[in-house]
């Protein structure tokens, strides 16, 4: 009777100090996450972004000059495209040999640039006066806090329970698993550096075009048919190419001589037997 009732005290002591341990340990947690989420929620994940659009004197000297003025900036160029295309086109014949190509063309460009958010104002208003006038302006401001914080708070429960794994207090059987937590370990930690990137450097597109452009040229007449001989030649052409025809003709006909021949001789024999047929019609 003693010993089952020291082994209930024992049992009991035992339930109470596994219970307090999970209450600890949840405690912790919570308060961790609840220090997290006060920590995250101090500062706030502004992401700038910027868009303009406008007309240039001449696209290649503002290409350059946004260039160097991002550099300045302390900001990066993540693309730069510069594009011309043959609006018009016409030839004017100069002689046999050249023509005097006239071609309108337009050009414009497009950059997508990184500048410190707090120098894109100042970027805009630089940029702007580069121009002849603003087509298009546009600034989108969007608050990633609450993306931020989710991915931070998903970032340390993973970690915790690494944590626990390594400790023992969690087993996980499958090796798949554990990959796939610590793949999304990664992914957490990528997410959250792209928007402090994104909220320490604002993306600004900038698109800018020039009136149309005229061009001359001086080139090589690729026609055919413009490389004809003068008249008085093609007259003499003409002149030696009705000789050699009728002088092909006297020569085939001469190659026909045999047949002449027998012609003739066949004419003769019919008309000297019409002679000789007339007086025997005529008596009778």
């Amino acid at each position: 009777m003693k010993l089952a009732l020291v082994a209930g005290v024992v049992l009991l002591g035992a339930c109470k100090q596994k219970t307090y341990e999970a209450d600890n340990d949840r405690s912790a947690d919570s308060a961790s996450v609840a220090k997290m989420a006060d920590t995250s929620g101090n500062s706030q994940k502004l992401v700038k972004t910027a868009a303009i659009s406008f007309k240039v004197k001449n696209v290649q000297q503002t290409s350059e000059s946004i260039s160097a003025l991002v550099k300045t900036n302390g900001g990066i160029v993540m693309h730069h495209n510069v594009e011309s295309s043959i609006t018009q086109s016409h030839d004017v014949q100069l002689n046999n040999d050249s023509v005097m190509r006239v071609s309108s063309f337009t050009t414009n460009a497009d950059m997508t640039v990184k500048v410190p958010v707090e120098k894109v104002d100042e970027f805009l208003n630089t940029v702007s006066h580069m121009g002849i006038y603003v087509t298009q302006s546009r600034m989108d401001i969007e608050d990633k806090s609450l993306d931020y914080l989710s991915a931070q708070l998903k970032l340390n429960s993973r970690l915790d329970l690494v944590a626990r794994q390594k400790a023992g207090k969690v087993v996980i059987k499958d090796p798949g698993a554990v990959l796939n937590l610590k793949d999304d370990l990664v992914d957490e930690q990528i997410s959250n550096k792209k928007i402090d990137d994104e909220v320490k450097y604002s993306t600004i597109s900038l698109e800018f075009y020039q009136s149309n452009t005229i061009y001359k040229e001086i080139v090589v007449n690729d026609d055919p048919s413009a490389y004809g001989l003068p008249f008085t030649s093609r007259m003499l052409n003409a002149l030696n190419n009705g000789w050699q025809l009728l002088a092909d003709l006297v020569v085939g006909l001469m190659n026909l001589w045999a047949l002449i021949v027998c012609g003739i001789i066949v004419w003769v024999i019919i008309a000297k037997r019409r002679v000789l047929l007339k007086p025997l019609s005529t008596k009778s």
